[in-house]
């Protein structure tokens, strides 16, 4: 039985770290010249740590690489392209390793829809109210991709969980 190489990664993602590796070393060898890093994740099959707090079924399937939970519902003035957001945000990885967090710093202020954060966020802010609280999880398409920041703390192709609060809509 041959496996695509999409599927051997997912399976090498719920792996052992050998077992991972040598399922995705099968893929290589088995005549498929994608590299793994240019594999892009694929949120609804990842496997997600308690500490993130994703229960996948539970959200809203927005697209194949957005998913949102409404955590705390806002009543405040609402995010809309174009505005200025103030934004409180916790990311994590699948695996509940949080790699960057604003919390009891200054809040992260960023233009709504002009491209300034990653895609998932621009989408995924989107009707959000002042006071709200949100879980996106965002796939590698609408994140870093295989251009990730630091591949030391945000592996490429990672699928991210992010919580984030909105603050103030300017």
């Amino acid at each position: 039985m041959r496996l695509s190489l999409a599927s051997l990664r997912a399976l090498s993602r719920r792996a052992t770290p050998i077992l991972g590796a040598i399922l995705l070393a099968t893929a290589c060898v088995g005549g498929e010249s994608t590299s793994v890093a240019n594999i892009p994740s694929n949120p609804a099959v990842e496997s997600y740590a308690a500490a993130t707090g994703v229960v996948i079924a539970n959200m809203l399937k927005v697209n194949a690489n957005l998913f949102i939970q409404e955590v705390t519902l806002g009543t405040g003035a609402e995010a809309v392209n174009g505005k200025s957001l103030d934004m409180r945000y916790t990311g994590r990885l699948t695996n509940g390793n949080t790699f960057d967090s604003n919390v009891g710093r200054a809040v992260f202020t960023f233009t709504l829809g002009a491209g300034q954060v990653i895609p998932g966020w621009d989408l995924g802010l989107v009707g959000m109210k002042v006071g709200g609280k949100r879980r996106l999880v965002i796939g590698s398409t609408l994140a870093y991709a295989n251009q990730s920041p630091d591949p030391r703390t945000i592996p490429q192709n990672s699928t991210l969980v992010f919580d984030v609060e909105l603050v103030a809509v300017r």
